[in-house]
């Protein structure tokens, strides 16, 4: 298990390589043609893509420290660092954008001639660029909200760049230059959009919030139902990582006699609810529970 984890860790890891160096040439690209053929949406879509790779950076850099071994001061290791990147890759965009928003407002007032064919070829190869990036990411993002984060981000880079070459052919036929500041508008609206619950999705990672998914009704449920379990109680669930579910648990079961029940849980933890990190304690009598209660309270 440990072995396929680190395969697929290699896997993103080279994604992630090929992402960053693709996405850094193409911004390149995109500043100096903005400039050139003075686009307002094409300088947008650089500092969109800017903001990218630097969130694909520190997701690499997030996937790497959660592959570390725990430590006497990190005994979980450090696989919550793909939260924290989660969170700093959704801050740098809305902070990009902000900045971007106030740009488009500026050429929205003072108008300038754009080149659209330059506008519509640069943009072309940014829908081939995102979205092939999009797709090294394609399988992970359904496991992992830091990869999911990754795919997203180019996902929504190449529908963005789809925009941009659409703005550019009506600019072409109509000779309205406005329309450049407005699809500018348009596509922070949209990356807004989409980092806006990205950033929700890690907060809540980060405050040690019930993860995305998972019910915790149903869960107590399923503990309700066990045979043997008279009663749930300090039911917690908790994203350790972005790929990682923690819980614990006190079980009454006043006629425990073996783990078996212990391990029959477990199992059904990770196949129902893909919890990976469950820690049980049985107990045999209510009474240890009000015991606990008055320790806490006293």
């Amino acid at each position: 298990m440990a072995h396929a984890h680190d395969h697929t860790s290699s896997n993103h890891g080279k994604a992630f390589m090929i992402g960053i160096f693709l996405n850094t040439a193409y911004v390149v690209m995109e500043v100096i043609y903005g400039l050139i053929a003075h686009s307002s949406a094409l300088l947008a879509d650089a500092g969109h893509n800017a903001g990218d790779v630097l969130s694909l950076g520190f997701s690499w850099g997030a996937l790497a420290f959660a592959l570390k071994k725990p430590s006497p001061n990190y005994t979980y290791g450090l696989k919550r660092m793909s939260i924290l990147a989660s969170i700093l890759n959704a801050l740098i965009l809305l902070v990009t954008m902000g900045i971007i928003a106030g740009d488009a407002i500026h050429k929205f007032k003072h108008l300038e001639n754009v080149d659209e064919n330059i506008v519509m070829w640069v943009a072309a190869v940014g829908i081939l660029i995102n979205g092939f990036t999009a797709w090294l990411f394609m399988k992970g993002q359904k496991e992992d909200l830091n990869i999911k984060g990754a795919f997203l981000h180019m996902a929504a880079d190449a529908a963005v760049a789809l925009g941009v070459v659409i703005a550019g052919f009506i600019i072409k036929l109509t000779h309205y230059n406005w329309i450049d500041p407005v699809m500018c508008f348009i596509i922070i609206i949209v990356v807004v959009w989409g980092t806006w619950g990205l950033l929700k999705d890690s907060v809540n990672l980060a405050l040690d919030a019930v993860p995305e998914g998972i019910s915790i009704a149903k869960v107590k449920n399923y503990f309700s139902g066990v045979k043997g379990v008279k009663g749930v109680y300090d039911l917690h669930i908790w994203g350790m990582s972005t790929t990682q579910t923690a819980l614990s648990v006190h079980l009454l079961v006043p006629d425990h006699k073996d783990d078996n029940i212990i391990m029959e849980i477990r199992e059904q933890l990770h196949e129902q609810f893909e919890i990976t990190h469950p820690t049980i304690q049985i107990i045999h009598d209510e009474k240890f529970m009000a015991y606990k209660k008055d320790c806490v309270n006293g």
